[in-house]
Formats: structure tokens, sequence, C-alpha cells
């Protein structure tokens, strides 16, 4: 094998074969990039709004409570073909990679939104009152009280769900996006070994998968609360 890797290595890693993993792998860390932005600033925010109360926002809260409970429940793959279809059926004609952005945002708003709100129920009930009796508005307490004090609990899940989520991006390929997994089998189709190609494709996903491992680490020691205080 390894006789065979270093015969097709010279012809495997040919200029035009390099643009093509290039642009494979700019795609899954677009899919992924926008997907983590998107579905934090979506999560947090259905997170919120379940945290609410009154009557006038219940059709919010409602909302919010079905996408989450649904879409965490529904495999990656299957809301996949639910958005892909649906965009088919409506006749809009996004791009295969918008459409798979679409799919990508929803599962990380769904997964997220509950990752925050367990975060935001770990702070303790007085911290709300005690925000409350200083006449802050939800959105000062939530930003000076509540989420200094949320955050070492929101950022280990959160960066764990995010490098878990570069490799479920790969679905993607079902639909057609040129991502990673779908250049390594179209390098496979044209003869060169699995080992090679799929070597390669796993340098790569690692590539994009440490500096988040390493930078969510950061921001966990940046908000860890110290200990010589």
């Amino acid at each position: 094998m390894l006789d065979r890797i270093l015969e097709e290595a010279p012809r495997f890693f040919t200029y035009y074969n390099l643009i093509f993993l290039g642009g494979a792998l700019l795609t899954t860390f677009l899919l992924t990039a926008f997907g983590c932005l998107l579905g934090f600033l979506f999560g947090f925010l259905m997170a919120v709004a379940r945290g609410t109360t009154g009557w006038l926002l219940f059709p919010i809260r409602a909302l919010a409570f079905l996408i989450t409970e649904s879409f965490r429940r529904i495999p990656f793959l299957v809301t996949l073909f639910i958005v892909f279809y649906a965009f088919r059926g409506t006749g809009i004609s996004w791009s295969i990679f918008w459409v798979a952005l679409v799919a990508v945002v929803v599962i990380a708003s769904s997964f997220i939104a509950e990752i925050i709100r367990a975060g935001l129920e770990s702070v303790h009930r007085n911290q709300w009152d005690a925000a409350a009796a200083m006449n802050m508005s939800t959105i000062q307490a939530l930003r000076f009280v509540i989420l200094p004090q949320a955050w070492k609990v929101i950022l280990p899940p959160a960066f764990s769900f995010f490098v878990l989520f570069i490799k479920d991006t790969a679905l993607a390929s079902q639909i057609g996006l040129v991502e990673l997994t779908f250049a390594g089998k179209v390098l496979n189709n044209r003869g060169f070994s699995a080992a090679l190609v799929f070597g390669t494709i796993l340098i790569l996903y690692f590539i994009l998968s440490y500096p988040m491992t390493r930078f969510g680490v950061w921001l966990e020691a940046r908000f860890a609360t110290s200990r010589h205080r």
C-alpha cells in the first residue's frame, strides 16, 4: 500500500487536483463558519425567547420551542433533504450551497439554542431578581449579569458541537455539494487509491477542526472564573 501511495503521489498532488481540493476545503469552511455563526445567533435568540414570560410573547416562545425540539430529533440528512425538496417544490432557484447552508443553520440553531438555554438556566434566579431590582432591562441583565456567568457553561458544549458539526457537513455531498468528502469520492473514482485520497481528506479536516478546538480552549480559559480572586 505504501509503495502505491508513493507512486501515485506525484500524479495526485498536481496543480489542478490541489485547486479542486482547495475549492472543496473552502466550501466546507464557509459552510461550517456561516453555519456556526448564524446558528449561534439564531440559537441565542431562540434561547432568550424561550425564557420570556407573558401571553403576548407566547407565539414566539411556542415557535422557538417547536423549532428547537423538532430539528434536534430529526437526523441531519433528513433535514437536508426536507430543505432541498422544499426549495425545489416552491420553485426557488438557489444554488446547492445556499440550500445546504439553510439546512446547516436550522440544525445548528436548534442544538445551540438548547445549549444556551441550559447555560442561562444554570445562573441562579436570584441574579435575575437582583438585576430587576436595579431597574435593568432584560437586555442589560443578560449583558452585564447573566451572560458573564453563563459563558463558562455554554462554551465547552458549544465548541464540542462545532467541531462535530464540521464532520456533519460532509452529508451535504448527498445533494451534490462539492465539499471535502465529495471531492474525495471524485478523486477516488479517478483511480487514485482510497488510502491516499481519504488520508489527504483526513488531514484537511484536521486542519479545519484543530484551530477551532484551540480557540474554544482559549475562550474557556478567558471566561473561566479565577480561583485566585
